[in-house]
C-alpha cells in the first residue's frame, strides 16, 4: 500500500473540504471539516523527510494567497509535489518551473462538457506530456445511472462517461 499525501488549500490555509462543497455562487462557504495551524510547506516538508512521494497540492479557488501557499509547499519539497486548482496554459510553466513535479488539470481541458484538444495540446506543447496530469475525477449522474468526469469544483459534468475514461477511448489521440 501506498500513501500519497495531499496539502488542500483554500484561503491560504490548509484545510478539509467536505467534497463538492466549494461554490461558485458565493452565498455559501465551503463546509469545513478541519483547519491546519501549520502551513502547506510545514506538511510538505513533513512529507519530504518522510520520503513520501506522488503527493499534490490543490488550490481549492484561484487567489494570490492560495498561490503563495502553493509555492510554499513546492519550494520545500521541490520535484516532490502535484500542483493542481485553476492550472491553464498561461500559468502551467510557471508552477514546474518554481518545484511542481506535474500540473493537474481538469476544468481547462474540459471546455463546455468536452475535451478541447486544442487545449490539452497546448499544455503538452508548454511543460511535456511527463509533467501532465489529467484529472478524471467521476460523479454518478442521477438521470441515467452512469459516472460522468466532473469539472469546475465538482459543480458541472462534462459529458465524458466512465466507459470512456475506462478504456481511454476519448484521448487516444493524444
Amino acid at each position: 500500500m501506498r500513501f500519497r499525501p495531499c496539502i488542500d488549500i483554500h484561503a491560504g490555509e490548509v484545510k478539509q473540504i467536505v467534497g463538492s462543497t466549494l461554490m461558485d455562487n458565493g452565498i455559501e462557504g465551503p463546509v469545513t471539516n478541519f483547519v491546519a495551524t501549520q502551513k502547506a510547506g510545514e506538511f510538505a516538508r513533513m512529507y519530504k523527510n518522510d520520503g513520501l512521494v506522488g503527493g499534490h497540492v490543490i488550490m481549492l479557488g484561484v487567489s494570490e494567497a492560495n498561490t503563495n501557499a502553493a509555492l510554499d509547499a513546492l519550494q520545500n519539497y521541490p520535484g516532490g509535489l502535484q500542483v493542481g486548482g485553476g492550472i491553464n496554459a498561461d500559468n502551467c510553466r510557471f508552477f514546474v518551473d518554481h518545484g511542481a513535479s506535474h500540473v493537474i488539470v481538469t476544468s481547462y481541458v474540459f471546455r463546455d462538457g468536452h475535451i478541447d484538444y486544442e487545449r490539452l495540446e497546448k499544455l503538452v506543447q508548454l511543460i511535456g506530456k511527463n509533467h501532465l496530469v489529467l484529472d478524471l475525477s467521476c460523479r454518478k449522474k442521477a438521470s441515467d445511472n452512469n459516472f460522468y468526469v466532473m469539472t469546475d469544483r465538482w459543480q458541472k459534468f462534462t459529458s465524458t462517461a466512465i466507459e470512456c475514461v475506462a478504456t481511454m477511448s476519448c484521448i487516444s489521440g493524444v
